[in-house]
């Protein structure tokens, strides 16, 4: 959050100040005279919004007293009073924070002149991120005690521990060393008073390559970096870390452990600890207790686990992670066989099997479901009040179960003991967006991103949560965000242009972004091949689709409409039937529901794997089977239990009804997937302009009027 003030008068040594608070976007800078500041859209909006009041005055901008309204204690000094144009004809929503104690009630003199002039302004739009509530009461004690803090302290209490450099002879030590610097970064990130960013983030800028600490630190947002190596030999160890300040290269603290191997984890909370002794940051008796506790003390289980650990993080950011999360399970059912009492590797294991269960749905079996809830429990009987129990069992309620309400209440739990765990806010983004909430969703990820702004992942889902409301050009802001960080990622580089697709139904910038990527080498479009399938069905070129096919491999496509897992031999079909090969598209296509039926025999009651059983029994003709799957999963997958698996199974359907010839309930069907709450790839402009499975619509004259409906506004 951020806010401005400016002094007006002093009167009784009592200092008068005006107040603009504001969330959004902000980073730390280095100016020419080399002295630290903050900067961005954020600070922008913040001031404007001051300059709007006169002294006393505490103004909100529109997001922050939305987020403030939530809780019913502030209401009340919560006071509307209207938009209004600031510099460069800005449009900003003001509130006015007051009450007998604080604040200054009046109209400010600037809108009263303005409110004259203009009766009503247009509401702005004003970009989202979520506001917490202690930063807004610490903006409150601000007015009311005195510029006792500033954004630029928070900043000074922000930190990021980079990878350390393994120096041991023998290699296989590396996934060790990252073990010791992750047990480092996650014990100071237990600290409420310090902002410390996400691994996923840090694990990016590796040890031994040339670091630029100042471009690290504006790009981590952080003040202050750990650099570290680990020398292990026998039964020694050597650790050695320092402390930098980012902004100048400055050492402010290092130190070199030589011990026993048996007290590597006792060196990782004396560092820790050490740290936060030089930032200044206030440790509570229980952050002193939770850095203090060991993981284990089975080293070879640790070594397991930091193997596994990374193998998870790994997989969560490739569409084809199953292998990595296989492997991870069987190293972290070996590190539990050696000590039963490893807290960390249970939860550990409990998300990794709810990666295959839910996240992926490579294994969406009621087995799976179950070796998940079976590492919870090991995790609660272990530390039942640990804060991240609650988070195991939120994740498990949430990807497991979709008890929505449970999940939330045990984050609100853990949010206690994790101030600085992204993971929080991803979950409550994942939640709330699946409730339907997707403003707030969005707010969700983009805090989660602020404490892992280099998670490729979570960009690429804010940049769904813009797909899914309709805004396209937002969409392609985030990507071209995430695109930032891995600018030569084909998948990314082929999405952009693909929600261009949906979006104008232009395919060229997509088609052109391919032909580069192809350039590359027969290799570097195949995490793009499902993308260059889409593109080919929509320009109709049976060349480029075979072609795309074959890059695809086994690989599903259409992953972005995940769970909606369409298989190669689908795909096959599809091409087939745009070719008018009814024999090799029968052939395809029958191939496909061999597999999807086992998938269905496998998890019966799952939605998504029906609706796609539908879809290939519409395609061989099939229509009363096909309509009645169609409909069972629809009825498996209600919208109010998941906005997300249930839209998309009831816009599929629309697609199962048209290839059935049941013209007007396909019809139906598709005015109901464009008002559900999660939009879809396959009901795009783009998609119902240009895509071959909408062919037996076409020429309708109620099918062209809803395709013109949503031609965007401004070619």
């Amino acid at each position: 959050m951020q806010w401005r003030s400016a002094a007006r008068s002093r009167t009784n040594a009592r200092l008068q100040v005006r107040m603009g608070i504001h969330s959004g976007p902000v980073s730390g800078v280095v100016d020419v005279n080399e002295r630290t500041n903050v900067a961005g859209g954020g600070i922008n909006t913040a001031q404007r919004v001051m300059d709007c009041g006169d002294s006393g005055h505490i103004l909100l901008s529109r997001h922050v007293a939305e987020d403030l309204a939530e809780y019913e204690r502030w209401r009340p000094f919560l006071h509307d009073i209207g938009t209004f144009e600031v510099k460069h004809g800005v449009p900003v929503s003001v509130s006015n924070l007051y009450s007998d104690e604080i604040g200054n009630a009046k109209l400010p003199t600037k809108l009263q002149a303005v409110r004259k002039r203009r009766a009503h302004v247009r509401w702005a739009e004003i970009g989202a991120a979520l506001i917490v509530l202690g930063a807004i009461i610490a903006g409150v004690l601000f007015f009311a005690r005195g510029p006792t803090t500033s954004a630029l302290r928070v900043l000074d209490k922000s930190i990021a521990v980079l990878p350390f450099e393994n120096r041991s002879e023998d290699k296989a030590n590396a996934y060790f060393t990252d073990g010791v610097q992750d047990e480092i970064l996650t014990d100071l990130a237990k600290i409420a008073d310090l902002k410390v960013i996400s691994r996923t983030s840090v694990m990016q800028y590796k040890s031994g390559a040339p670091r630029n600490l100042r471009e690290i630190g504006q790009q981590l947002g952080v003040a202050h970096v750990v650099e570290g190596s680990v020398q292990r030999a026998a039964n020694k160890v050597r650790v050695n870390a320092q402390l930098l300040d980012a902004r100048t290269d400055a050492h402010l603290w290092a130190q070199t452990y030589d011990r026993d191997l048996a007290d590597v984890f006792a060196i990782q909370s004396e560092i820790a600890k050490a740290i936060a002794d030089q930032l200044q940051a206030k440790l509570s008796p229980n952050e002193k207790k939770a850095i203090e506790q060991p993981p284990t003390t089975d080293l070879a289980a640790f070594d397991l686990y930091s193997r596994a650990k990374t193998l998870v993080l790994t997989a969560g950011l490739s569409a084809t992670g199953e292998p990595d999360e296989r492997k991870a399970i069987e190293l972290l059912d070996e590190a539990v066989k050696r000590d039963p009492s490893f807290f960390d590797a249970y939860c550990q294991l409990a998300y990794a099997h709810e990666q295959l269960y839910a996240i992926t749905g490579f294994d969406h079996t009621p087995a799976r479901l179950a070796l998940a809830e079976a590492a919870v429990q090991a995790a609660t009987r272990l530390r039942p009040d640990a804060a991240e129990t609650h988070l195991a069992r939120a994740q498990y309620l949430y990807n497991g179960l979709r008890d929505y309400a449970g999940a939330l209440a045990e984050l609100e739990i853990a949010r206690r003991g994790l101030p600085n765990d992204p993971r929080l806010f991803e979950l409550t983004g994942y939640i709330l967006r699946r409730r339907g909430q997707q403003e707030e969703g969005l707010r969700n990820l983009e805090r989660a991103a602020e404490l892992d702004p280099r998670n490729f992942n979570t960009l690429q889902q804010i940049a769904l949560s813009y797909q899914a409301l309709g805004r396209y050009a937002e969409t392609i802001a985030a990507l071209d965000r995430a695109s930032a960080i891995v600018p030569d990622n084909a998948e990314t580089r082929a999405n952009r242009e693909l929600f261009y697709l949906c979006w104008k139904a232009d395919t060229r910038p997509l088609r052109q972004t391919i032909d580069a990527i192809l350039a590359q080498g027969p290799g570097a479009i195949a995490s793009a091949a499902d993308t260059w399938f889409f593109c080919a069905l929509a320009e109709r070129d049976p060349a480029a689709a075979e072609r795309a096919l074959v890059a695809l491999g086994d690989n599903p496509w259409l992953s972005n409409e995940s769970p909606i897992i369409l298989s190669h031999s689908f795909g096959e079909g599809l091409l087939a039937r745009m070719t008018k090969d009814e024999a090799r598209a029968r052939t395809a296509f029958e191939a496909a529901r061999v597999q999807q039926e086992k998938i269905v025999q496998a998890q019966p009651d799952y939605g998504p794997a029906l609706c796609v059983l539908g879809l290939i029994d519409a395609a061989l003709g099939r229509k009363d089977l096909a309509l009645d799957e169609g409909r069972r999963a629809i009825a498996l997958t209600p919208l109010e239990k998941d906005v997300i698996n249930g839209s998309r199974v009831l816009q599929y359907f629309a697609i199962t009804a048209a290839w059935a010839g049941e013209k007007e309930l396909a019809l139906q069907q598709l005015e109901a997937g464009l008002r559900a709450p999660f939009a879809s790839e396959m009901l795009s402009y783009g998609a119902l302009k240009l895509l071959p499975v909408w062919d037996p619509l076409r020429g309708d004259p109620r099918f062209e009027k809803i395709v013109a409906s949503l031609a965007p506004k401004n070619n």
